[in-house]
């Protein structure tokens, strides 16, 4: 049986965040498969240059590629048109059947949308767009025109919910698609759009050694733990899951929030000349393109802590986690926090599915697809901190059964994404 090759393209195992590790995932899951010669094609930096933030993990000593067959070409900058052209010759080069693009961030556009036009020219390739999202979080008008250049030249595509098919069909109207959940077979009356919910993390496994008891003692924890977990962003809420918390905390004293998490803008020395270089463009540009309220540069919901009095009951880990400490954190929890303002499909969610845990979310993008009330989570009004405090004195007075969520999860495996991908 002839090798069918297989280019993921998207950020390498070497930088920080869910789209890498997503990607790493992707590339893993085709290397397991019989007869897949499988490459991860990947910026050189992660974000254009002038985004002032550290992308690169340089933390996590564990190699996530080992025992595998996976080639790793760090070969495509944004800032450098050539390098999108070197990019198209070394795809072409390795002759793959498909070639998946993560599409997480609209800036992608340009550099994106040359390379999946150029190898859509190719009868022999099947171009593939994996779409975190298609109106962007700030939905300025830049951000939607690059979103159109980067993803109109695809064969099919990937969605993760219902609401990013709805928005694809919303940015091309005058284009058919099919939307195809797991199992169906296409019609031909329209592009391929695979509705796959994001897959378990299982690069974060539960260390069964691992002391509970010892671990919550250590971090000064109750007997009831919220965890927020991941960047510190402003649409993912951490401000009113602090509101929540403060008010569930003024009448029970066993509950702790722990918060984890690198905040999203503040990795770099603000010392150097580089970085406040870095920052007057930044900020320029978000000021041309941007309304006020988007810039999130001075997001600080850790202040709210000491306003609000809760400081014996939080603990921070304002850092970023390497990946091999992710489990320690979630196996002293009991609920993850998402209580996002708005969502695309979240890594997060799919970490906590990892350990089982229940879901705390708010009434927004996909989570009402994923998340059942009362089964396998529970669901808040968004931006209602009433509505929030209330889910999570429901959390603690009516649990929710772990083997719950294991059966929401058990068919959101790498290996049955990848299957469908191929098909």
């Amino acid at each position: 049986m002839k090798k069918k090759t297989i280019v993921c393209f998207g950020p390498g195992p070497m930088f920080k965040g869910g789209i890498a590790n997503y990607n790493t995932s992707l590339a893993k899951a085709f290397d397991k498969m019989e007869n897949t010669d499988v490459h991860i094609v990947s910026w050189t930096q992660q974000y254009p240059a002038i985004i002032p933030r550290d992308f690169i993990d340089r933390k996590s000593k564990v190699n996530q590629l080992a025992g595998t067959g996976i080639k790793v070409h760090y070969i495509t900058n944004y800032n450098n048109p050539l390098s999108w052209h070197v990019t198209v010759k070394l795809i072409e080069s390795l002759k793959p059947q498909k070639v998946i693009f993560q599409w997480a961030i609209a800036i992608q556009g340009m550099p994106l949308g040359y390379i999946a036009r150029k190898l859509k020219k190719n009868k022999e390739i099947e171009v593939f767009f994996d779409l975190h999202f298609v109106i962007q979080k700030e939905g300025s008008a830049l951000d939607n025109f690059y979103t159109k250049k980067g993803i109109r030249h695809a064969d099919a595509y990937v969605v993760h919910a219902y609401k990013t098919a709805d928005e694809l069909k919303q940015n091309f109207p005058k284009k058919q698609f099919e939307v195809l959940e797991r199992g169906q077979k296409q019609s031909g009356k329209g592009i391929k759009v695979l509705k796959l919910y994001h897959p378990v993390y299982d690069m974060f496994q539960p260390d069964p050694e691992f002391d509970v008891k010892k671990a919550k003692k250590e971090m000064g924890l109750k007997k009831h733990v919220f965890l927020f977990f991941g960047f510190i962003r402003k649409y993912k809420g951490l401000h009113n899951v602090i509101k929540a918390f403060a008010r569930l905390a003024e009448d029970r004293d066993d509950v702790s929030l722990l918060i984890v998490g690198e905040s999203f803008w503040n990795t770099l020395d603000n010392k150097k000349l580089s970085t406040r270089l870095k920052n007057a463009t930044f900020g320029l540009a978000k000021k041309v393109f941007l309304k006020k309220q988007d810039d999130e540069r001075n997001y600080q919901p850790l202040s709210l802590i000491d306003e609000l009095g809760i400081k014996d009951k939080t603990y921070i880990v304002n850092d970023f986690v390497p990946n091999e400490m992710v489990h320690k954190y979630f196996q002293v929890s009991d609920n993850i926090m998402l209580f996002y303002l708005t969502a695309t499909p979240s890594g997060i969610e799919s970490i906590a599915y990892n350990f089982n845990m229940p879901m705390l979310a708010t009434r927004v993008g996909h989570f009402t697809e994923t998340i059942k009330d009362g089964y396998n989570g529970y669901l808040a009004e968004p931006e209602n901190i009433t509505s929030m405090t209330e889910v999570m004195r429901k959390a603690i007075e009516q649990p929710i059964p772990r083997e719950n969520v294991a059966e929401t999860s058990k068919d959101m495996s790498w290996t049955n994404y990848a299957k469908e991908i191929l098909q």
